[in-house]
């Protein structure tokens, strides 16, 4: 089981990281902030994790029209991680791992 799912990559999160030095992750459900802040260093081994900090985005209704009419369903919720990591350190999404 992988704890971290895949980096979140929007405007918003570019923003964080010049800013603030912080990094967003989909995560497992059921990880915890330990789990996520090891599997952050195992990962990225150059950078010190300083914070971990974590939300459960809900679900959202979606709706679309096929050929045999409306749709109705939800979105999956989802759990969010946010790493900040030390001064002057970065990590590069695009590096082979």
């Amino acid at each position: 089981m992988s704890v971290l799912i895949r980096p979140l990559i929007t405007e918003k999160m570019t923003d964080l990281q010049a800013k603030l030095n912080q990094y967003g992750f989909e995560v497992d459900m059921h990880a915890s902030k330990a789990d996520i802040k090891k599997e952050i260093i195992r990962m990225y081994p150059h950078v010190t994790v300083k914070k971990v900090n974590t939300s459960i985005v809900a679900s959202k209704p979606k709706g679309r029209y096929t050929r045999s009419g409306f749709v109705s369903g939800r979105s999956k919720k989802w759990k969010k991680a946010i790493i900040t990591i030390g001064e002057g350190q970065e990590i590069d999404f695009y590096e082979e791992i």
